[in-house]
């Protein structure tokens, strides 16, 4: 039978001209318009065969194709809850029927929904991926629409203070308190921390490495070196797993940004703060002790100085010597003409 349901919707199957099974959803329950799509692509199919002409790739082969050949990607489970979401709008359609119109429907769909405007990006960015992957590498379409993206509010950088941090630690479950101690030691971001494994620390050398596949836009490894509490750390941790640095109950942690994770925040009476945000704490945390920009920059991994930039505000030491060329007493002549001089401190 060419049309068959599967839950409440039709799915069809039929033999093309070239004697390839077609299976794929209508995307519809009415009867009548899954037997009208079932026609037309019974009869793109024998155009494609008969005469040559190109074939008409949806939404929905594109996106199966993309997540086969992304099978480890790190981001995958964000990306398939951003595919979810896009999904109403773009799920029926083909390759050729996405353009601008259709994506400004889909941002303003998901503005609807009250979420940040940062995320709706994320969704565009990965929906212009799969896009530009079907034109420049699968040769499926001619072109991509222009993706517009929302304009970011620019947010303060949220850090800890010391004391903050002591709070915050004893209010959290032994687990996580280990690798917030852990986090605030080397800036590493939550999923490095999460998937640390023995095999890529040295606890002799002091120093530990990110492979290039788990280092967030770049393309190199990263070294990061291991301070004193970095190794005290680790040094707990020995012993517990075989494979994984961190471990709950001898099982190895899957996600620190957890339930447990914001009751601890609440309890110290900490708000606004993300996980992430444990970075920034380091990265000021540095800025703040006189560590050069330069070399925060190479600590943290950023790929350019301009991430490192927005913690600058935070430490003045490099400027001092400067502010205080000017505060120092200065000789001038109070009648010009006469040798009579008098000296006045500049007070701005």
């Amino acid at each position: 039978m060419s049309l068959y349901k599967r839950g409440n919707v039709w799915w069809m199957r039929f033999t093309t001209p070239d004697g390839r099974e077609l299976r794929e959803t209508t995307g519809t329950a009415d009867r009548r318009q899954a037997q009208e799509y079932h026609d037309t692509r019974k009869a793109e199919c024998w155009r494609q065969v008969k005469l040559g002409e190109r074939p008409r790739y949806t939404w929905q082969q594109a996106v199966v194709r993309w997540l086969e050949e992304h099978p480890h990607s790190r981001w995958l489970p964000n990306i398939k809850q951003h595919l979810r979401q896009a999904d109403p709008i773009l799920g029926l359609l083909t390759l050729e029927q996405i353009d601008r119109d259709v994506l400004d429907r889909l941002t303003q769909a998901r503005i609807k929904t009250d979420v940040a405007p940062a995320t709706v990006n994320r969704m565009l960015a990965v929906i212009r991926g799969i896009l530009n992957t079907a034109r420049k590498e699968w040769d499926w379409i001619d072109t991509v629409p222009a993706v517009r993206l929302l304009p970011e509010p620019k947010r303060r950088i949220r850090w800890l203070t010391h004391d903050e941090a002591v709070r915050l630690l004893i209010e959290l479950p032994g687990h996580l308190a280990a690798m917030v101690r852990f986090s605030l030691a080397t800036g590493l971001r939550e999923m490095n921390v999460v998937e640390l494994e023995w095999k890529q620390v040295d606890l002799e050398q002091r120093r530990a490495w990110i492979h290039v596949d788990q280092a967030k836009g770049q393309r190199r490894a990263i070294a990061v070196p291991l301070n004193a509490q970095a190794i005290v750390v680790l040094r707990e941790q020995q012993g517990q797993h075989s494979t994984r640095v961190f471990v709950y109950e001898g099982n190895p942690v899957t996600r620190a940004n957890n339930h447990a994770w914001r009751k601890a925040l609440i309890r110290a009476g900490i708000e606004n703060f993300r996980w992430h945000d444990l970075r920034h704490t380091w990265a000021s945390w540095h800025v703040q002790a006189g560590t050069p920009l330069n070399v925060l920059q190479e600590l943290g991994g950023w790929a350019t100085l301009d991430m490192v930039l927005r913690y600058a505000h935070l430490g003045a030491d490099h400027l001092a010597e400067y502010a205080e060329r000017i505060a120092k007493p200065r000789i001038i002549r109070t009648n010009p003409g006469t040798p009579e001089k008098k000296a006045i401190a500049n007070s701005g």
